[in-house]
């Protein structure tokens, strides 16, 4: 019994330091259009950013862009750039910041800001106050698109 609570005590300190860790969206440092450190203190997984960057009620990110890599995922749109080769074009840092707030990165995008809570207007009242995505999942969508370069 005690070895159990024991444990317990040291899974709820480990997820409080991780979550301790966790730069909030209004405490986030973009610096001349970089985010250089992980907005988690962990690293992103890429097989998850996958899912996020393919999910249309998340990232939603082939509304506006083509991808190569997720050939399978129908209706890519052409408003965006292409995703193909993104890693070549932007740092770790830079793509954080985009993904973050583009808005703060380029003039008249009409790129969603990814991790913000207010400044915005969301169509449900249960959503207000909310960024799109977590900063877990900003790092998981960074990470993967860390993996698109040119072949």
């Amino acid at each position: 019994m005690k070895r159990a609570f024991g444990l317990a005590a040291v899974a709820a300190l480990a997820t409080s330091a991780a979550l301790a860790e966790t730069v909030a969206p209004t405490n986030v440092a973009l610096v001349d259009g970089v985010i250089k450190t992980s907005l988690t203190g962990q690293p992103g997984d890429a097989g998850v950013g996958r899912k996020v960057f393919a999910n249309r009620k998340q990232g939603n990110c082939l509304a506006c862009h083509t991808n190569s890599d997720l050939s399978e995922e129908i209706f890519h749109g052409e408003v965006g750039p292409p995703m193909d080769g993104v890693a070549d074009r932007w740092s770790e840092g830079e793509l954080r910041a985009i993904v973050t707030n583009s808005k703060q990165v380029f003039e008249d995008t009409i790129m969603p800001a990814f991790y913000i809570e207010s400044g915005y207007e969301r169509p449900l009242e249960k959503f207000a106050g909310k960024s799109i995505l977590s900063a877990q999942q900003v790092e998981d969508v960074v990470a993967y698109l860390m993996t698109l370069k040119e072949e």
